[in-house]
């Protein structure tokens, strides 16, 4: 759900900016004053995100994160560097209040960070104070107050020697944790003296009966939402741990400080752990692994049942991208990044690959001075995840790169996930092709794009933004900050923010944000008072405009609008709470009609994500809505396991649920109920036709695929096609069967479900390097997964994924051809539906051709009947012919009529383009009588009709079949046209094209059927599939086109 966008910042302290790169000779020793002296070596973020410490050999630095300004810095005296040592690292106390430095020789030299409120570092010069905004000048003082970079001091407190030697330090909230090498141990320093006992614990490696008492600890990590440590031993382990919560007594060395689990262990030098990095969002440990693989593990507890979940394969060889250097997850837990000697590679949590830099010309790279692409020394989330800091060795410069992120990061809804709108630490971007006609939705034209400045009052006081909605019907966009909220619509591209400051900081948004028509509801903190606000768009925003406002007892963890008028809120209290919006005298409220206590069924609730429940058809037209609640299956998302809790009647006839997880590394899912599904949006209402010419009624209930839930795992997006599969009563055999789901792969990143379109939207980074600009950067482009073929390729080199071909597929192994059938009215009246049954019996064709099965285990005669209840049933055949091998023509052919009975029933219907593919196929079987009767009849047929073109390409057949010409003359005798044999006596060799005559089977297929494309590269990768290729690609138009007789 990240993307990396634009070119990246570069920031230097020194003026120079020299480019340090190895221009000395090897053998010319570097002192401190050489460029080493300048080459950043380490750089920490504090906790709270708005400031960062960078260091040298030889200094210290202390920036302000946004906007980026180097707010001070110290160097250290020669003394101090030659007592202590070079600097090594840098960490910053959680609380920014302590920077510590480890040198060279063993020593950590802290230094005081002090903030001066009324000193500035820098000041913003503004000279169009009289221009601003009327509705803005109640906010002037208070900013006026605020504007500027505070100033901040840098002091020296105090030098601690670690006898023992440093192998890794951290920097936690109470104290300092120092692993030593000789002898290896751990050892915790308070930050102040503890009046209680030491002021230093040390615990041995040795003393810890859960590891290798040979080992020493070479790398260790903390998560304080998690309360968990992992160390990573020199042997290649990785180990969770926790401290063990017991008051400092003093010194005593039989006093446990750790208790640990191994969960990584290595089968060979190739997997030993070199990196780690902790996801407290999904629960994840990420172990970076030498030979660059990522193995993550999911921790189930803190008991050591810490099970692999997935891996992650290296972006390229050990020689192409060196040795690990980082890894690190967003703040959200949603996006890892991991830095190589050489490049660097971004995956979505559970594995889906999105930007990388070894896509890149290192030439090109290297001349331009982009070192960000040639190798990462540390990487750094800042901005709320909206911004990476990147560090590369033996450069004074750092590189800011902006990512855009999905709404669904901030904010999970349906709206959300039915609308691709990205943000980054400035603007959003809104896909507008959603409600545009089928063709163009598919398009990535860029003024399809709707993109937006935040507002700049509203960034400079409450950046970063932390979550972004929109509206079902798309119109309308909110934003939360650190504090209050502004709202965007994109019709009339207006924003609305508070007039007043103190009324916009003195609420939080927490726990979403959701439309209904023009109001939006935003859940909010204030103090200890939990409300849920309504803002209408159409009246300005302060205190007194509030729709209405609805207290709750606690915070709320999600909220999630399901069907026309309803929402649902969680809260920490464990209660869902079912609201209903009503509306009177322009007046909109929220009445509360039930509620879900799930004490004993949820065990953490800030665990869960996303919420939302099925209601019966029953109880949704008839029911009263206070008693939803008893009828209503709920779906919870907590961490990553999708839940379903399933009503029913305990022996006193109370309520109670039954929970299933039915799905694991979920990255995001959407039950297609909550989409907006208002009919007029591409809604379908042309009727079924069988090949016969009889209509099929719309099956009573049926709902096509609206019922369906989809999810994504990482790596395939997943579809149960009908959801109500899982409430049917269930026994306690087949407790833990699930339905089965449908997995559709994709090349890119799918980010939404067009579900009335029949498509799969998604996004892709691209790296663009041209030697003309001078710098590289990255854009995105929109990926469609249409439901017809994949690996297409368009002008804009966009590929296609599949999803309704699998969906019919599954339907129809399970001799479901109802089922098959009452999906595919939703979708017929698209135009490239045919495109859709295509690629269905090219897949299982290909499929059988290889496994080559029984005739009862076979599927494609079942194929083949439901295509034959489409029109379009004898072009789908003809197309496949057309894309495939002659050697999959007999397995083809032998479920089907006789080919002399297709091209009759071609010719009967009017389809003489159609008929015109049979003539290859006789040939190729050689049915085709030599006196070329079959060629006559089509050509009478076209001359008839005035199709000159078909006609000029059946002349060029019967050319490649008889190269003297009799067979041309006489069937034009027969017809009574005369002909010059001059215009068809080039010799073969001409031309490429006439060189193509000596094939009929390769000459005779671009011009007879001509209203497709290629399929997918995999699926005409073979001797034949070259021959059948008309040469030039075809137009995009032709994906499209339909035939006609």
């Amino acid at each position: 759900m990240y993307w990396p966008l634009g070119a990246p910042r570069i920031f230097a302290v020194n003026k120079s900016r020299n480019k340090l790169v190895q221009r000395i000779d090897e053998a010319t020793p570097i002192g401190h004053d050489g460029l080493e002296e300048t080459a950043i070596l380490g750089l920490r973020v504090s906790r709270a995100g708005h400031l960062f410490a960078t260091i040298t050999a030889t200094a210290l630095t202390v920036w302000q994160t946004s906007p980026v300004a180097a707010l001070a810095s110290v160097v250290r005296s020669s003394t101090s560097l030659g007592d202590y040592g070079t600097n090594v690292s840098v960490l910053f106390r959680p609380d920014s209040t302590t920077v510590v430095l480890q040198t060279s020789l063993g020593f950590l030299v802290t230094y005081g960070i002090s903030t001066d409120f009324n000193a500035r570092v820098y000041q913003q010069i503004r000279q169009d104070v009289q221009a601003r905004r009327q509705s803005l000048v109640v906010r002037v003082p208070d900013e006026e107050e605020h504007m500027g970079q505070r100033e901040v001091h840098i002091r020296f407190r105090m030098v601690i020697k670690i006898d023992a030697g440093i192998a890794d330090v951290l920097a936690l909230d109470e104290e300092l944790v120092v692993v030593t090498e000789k002898p290896a141990a751990i050892q915790c320093i308070r930050w102040p003296a503890d009046n209680a006992g030491g002021q230093i614990r040390t615990e041995l490696l040795s003393r810890m009966a859960w590891m290798n008492k040979k080992s020493s600890v070479t790398s260790i990590i903390y998560d304080r939402a998690m309360s968990l440590y992992v160390f990573i031993s020199n042997d290649g382990k990785a180990y969770a741990v926790q401290k063990i919560n017991e008051t400092y007594q003093g010194p005593d060395s039989t006093k446990k400080m750790f208790r640990g689990y191994g969960f990584h262990t290595p089968k060979a030098k190739e997997e030993f752990a070199v990196k780690g990095a902790i996801n407290a969002r999904f629960s994840l440990l990420a172990v970076g692994c030498a030979n660059g693989e990522v193995h993550v593990y999911t921790a189930r507890d803190y008991v050591g049942n810490i099970p692999l979940s997935h891996k992650l394969a290296a972006p390229a060889s050990m020689q192409t991208t060196g040795h690990m250097t980082s890894i690190d997850y967003s703040l959200d837990g949603y996006c890892l990044f991991v830095g190589f000697e050489k490049g660097w590679v971004i995956w979505s949590v559970y594995g889906k690959q999105g930007g990388s830099s070894f896509v890149s010309d290192l030439i090109i790279s290297r001349d331009d001075s982009d070192m960000w692409l040639t190798g990462i020394q540390s990487a750094h989330w800042v901005t709320g995840g909206s911004e990476l800091i990147l560090t590369c060795p033996n450069e004074d410069r750092i590189w800011i790169l902006e990512l855009a992120k999905s709404a669904v990061t901030g904010c999970f809804c349906a709206a959300n996930m039915s609308r691709m709108l990205l943000y980054t630490s400035s603007s959003l971007m809104l896909y507008q092709g959603y409600d545009l006609s089928d063709l163009v939705s598919i398009s990535t034209d860029p003024t399809l794009w709707h993109q937006v400045q935040i507002p700049t009052v509203y960034l400079r006081n409450q950046r970063p933004i932390r979550s972004v909605v929109i509206s079902t019907d798309g119109r309308y966009v909110a934003i939360a900050g650190r504090r209050g909220l502004a709202h965007y619509s994109v019709h009339s591209r207006r924003w609305k923010t508070f007039d007043d400051i103190h009324a916009e900081n003195a609420f939080v948004v927490r726990g979403g944000m959701c439309w209904y028509q023009h109001v939006l509801i935003a859940a909010t903190e204030t103090d200890d008072v939990y409300e849920l606000r309504l803002y209408s768009r159409e009246l300005g925003l302060n205190e007194s405009s509030l729709a209405f406002v609805e207290r709750l007892p606690a915070p709320v963890v999600v909220m999630s609008p399901v069907g026309e008028d309803s929402v649902l809120i969680y809260t920490q209290e464990n209660l869902l709470y079912h609201f209903i919006i009503t509306t009177s005298n322009s007046e909109v409220r929220l009445v509360q009609v039930g509620q879900i206590g799930l004490h004993g069924i949820v065990r953490a609730p800030t665990r869960v994500r996303a919420v939302t429940w099925s209601i019966p058809d029953y109880q949704l037209v008839d029911g009263d809505p206070s008693q939803d609640v008893a009828h209503a299956s709920v779906i919870f998302l907590v961490d990553a396991k999708l839940v379903l809790l399933q009503p029913s009647k305990n022996p006193d006839g109370g309520l109670k649920y039954d929970m299933r997880v039915i799905a694991n590394n979920v990255e995001y899912f959407i039950f297609m109920r909550d989409q907006d599904t208002r009919p007029g949006l591409g809604t379908v209402t042309r009727s079924l036709s069988t090949f016969d010419g009889e209509d099929i009624d719309d099956p009573p209930g049926d709902t096509g695929l609206t019922e369906s839930l989809w999810y994504f795992d990482g790596q395939k997006v997943q579809c149960w096609t009908d959801f109500r599969e899982f409430l049917k009563p269930i026994s306690s055999e087949d407790q833990k069967d699930l339905p089965t789901s449908v997995a559709i792969t994709t090349d890119f990143y799918p980010t939404s479900i067009v579900l009335r379109k029949g498509i799969i939207l998604g996004i892709e980074p691209d790296l663009v390097q041209r030697r003309d600009v001078g710098f590289a950067f990255f854009r995105f482009t929109i990926r469609v997964g249409i439901s017809l073929f994949s690996n297409v390729v368009f002008a804009n080199h966009q590929k296609t994924q599949l999803f309704l071909p699998e969906i019919l597929h599954q339907y129809l192994s399970a001799l479901d051809s109802s089922a098959a059938l009452n999906v595919s009215y939703h979708y017929q009246g698209l135009p490239y539906f045919s495109h859709i049954l295509e690629v269905l019996l090219h897949t299982v064709l290909d499929a059988e051709v290889e496994s080559s099965p029984s005739q009862e285990a076979a599927l494609l005669p079942s194929i083949l009947s439901f295509l034959s209840s489409f029109p379009e049933y004898l072009d789908i055949l003809v197309q496949c012919t057309r894309k495939t091998e002659v050697r999959s023509w007999r397995t083809l052919f032998a479920y089907l009529p006789p080919p002399q009975e297709l091209f009759e029933e071609s010719l009967h219907r009017g389809l003489l383009k159609t008929a015109g593919g049979y003539l290859l196929v006789l040939h190729t079987f050689e049915e085709l009588d030599l006196s070329s009767e079959h060629c006559v009849r089509l050509l009478q047929l076209a001359k008839e009709a005035g199709d000159w073109e078909l006609c000029k390409e059946l002349a060029r057949f019967l050319m490649a079949l008889d190269e003297s010409g009799s067979m041309l003359r006489h069937a034009m005798e027969r017809i009574n046209v005369t002909i010059n044999m001059a215009d068809y006596s080039n010799p073969p060799t001409a031309s490429p094209k006439s060189s193509r005559l000596q094939n009929p089977r390769s000459n005779v297929l671009a011009p007879l059927v001509t209203s497709d494309d290629r399929l997918p590269s995999q699926d005409s990768d073979g001797d034949g599939s070259g021959d059948m290729s008309p040469g030039a690609a075809a137009s995009s138009e032709d994906h499209f086109s339909s035939h006609s007789g």
